[in-house]
């Protein structure tokens, strides 16, 4: 349940009515710091539009951190968007089996990066050997932009926890056909 109330267009100034221009859950509740809401949309929108990265790998490092948070804010938002950057439920499902120990059928530099991701999560970094394996199939600005979508993503799913942020209904089918764990 959210802790803050969530704002409409109609409750800001004019000038601030563009944080709203996707007015989900999260950007409603971030709105009550429309200069906040600015900045992390900012790096929000260059993840997802500016960064060179594969957008398929940069979706599942990011579902692996909502998997790991049991984030269903996250987790069901990105189940549909990486849908929409072609990620397939086998892909998706991926998650869950690397996460468990499992060996998927992703590719090696998928699986690397969902391991970088795991021990970004939970350790605060990347092992050595993870970093160097990564660097080995990319380049330094790549290995850069996977660092920072990872690190955003592990702060947002702090964020959403903490400000207690609701799935909207339109992403519910997302969570109900991928459930988080008990």
């Amino acid at each position: 349940m959210a802790r803050l109330p969530y704002l409409n267009v109609e409750d800001l100034a004019e000038s601030d009515q563009d944080i709203l221009k996707r007015p989900i859950n999260l950007h409603r509740a971030l709105a009550h710091s429309t200069e906040g809401a600015r900045a992390f949309g900012k790096v929000g929108s260059w993840i997802r539009f500016g960064s060179q990265l594969d957008p398929k790998l940069r979706e599942l490092v990011i579902l692996q951190v909502g998997w790991l948070a049991k984030s269903p804010y996250e987790w069901s938002h990105h189940v549909k968007i990486g849908k929409d950057f072609g990620l397939s439920d086998a892909e998706i499902e991926a998650v869950k089996q690397e996460t468990s120990g499992k060996t998927s059928q992703l590719p090696e530099l998928y699986r690397t990066a969902l391991k970088a991701a795991r021990e970004m999560a939970v350790d605060g970094g990347m092992a050595e050997k993870t970093y160097a394996d990564l660097a080995t199939e990319l380049s330094h600005e790549l290995m850069v932009d996977l660092v920072i979508v990872i690190a955003f993503y592990c702060g947002v799913v702090r964020l959403l926890a903490s400000l207690g942020i609701d799935v909207e209904p339109s992403y519910q089918p997302h969570l109900d056909a991928h459930p988080l764990p008990e």
